[in-house]
């Protein structure tokens, strides 16, 4: 007789959830402006715009103009935002989920955004050979530190002179060894904001 196996959870760094999906639309503000996001199961944060994406979102500090990188995008509240937020900016979303790609590629019609775009793909080989002046991230914590810790060391690649990354983490999931590691990564680290157990880190490309 066979054994009965069990299946792991799904996690949304999975490239094409299992679960059905079951659809959402969020109705929110984020620095005094209106959003309107379709989520779905599968997909991180379905039924609100999560603290810790909120809280990138109102403390992320945006060039004046060039390429910014949404890096793990989920259904594309950070990338939708800092698009809307400075016109002038052409944001790349990112993200292996399927689905994830799919609402992102929708809310940026829903929001009538016009300076974004999203491609799918494992971390940074969709934007393979690209440069950005800033890159962003609610990492996918659910994959594993490892991958959050990958996407820190390989931004530099990625990433102009005086470049930022910002991303935001849990304080008590690993934040101070991701804080260590942006210091190893770039010499230097900056805490933009810290709130309801999170925190959102920043290091700028010397």
């Amino acid at each position: 007789m066979a054994q009965n196996k069990k299946t792991e959870p799904e996690h949304y760094f999975s490239a094409k959830p299992k679960s059905k999906p079951l659809y959402g639309l969020i109705h929110t503000y984020l620095k005094g402006k209106p959003f309107k996001f379709l989520t779905a199961s599968g997909v991180f944060s379905k039924k609100r715009v999560d603290l810790g994406t909120k809280l990138l979102i109102e403390s992320m500090i945006l060039p004046e103009e060039g390429y910014v990188l949404d890096m793990g995008c989920g259904y594309g509240a950070v990338g939708i935002a800092a698009a809307t937020f400075n016109p002038k900016l052409h944001v790349v979303m990112v993200d292996v989920n399927v689905r994830a790609v799919r609402l992102a590629r929708r809310n940026i019609k829903l929001n009538q955004v016009c300076n974004a775009e999203v491609r799918r793909g494992h971390l940074y080989e969709p934007v393979r050979g690209m440069l950005f002046q800033c890159i962003l991230s609610n990492p996918p914590v659910s994959a594993g530190l490892s991958t959050v810790e990958t996407i820190i060391t390989e931004a530099p690649k990625h990433m102009t002179k005086k470049a930022t990354l910002q991303m935001v983490v849990k304080s008590k999931i690993g934040g101070k060894r991701l804080q260590q590691i942006f210091h190893e990564t770039f010499g230097n680290c900056t805490i933009l904001a810290r709130e309801s157990g999170y925190r959102v880190l920043m290091a700028e490309k010397q």
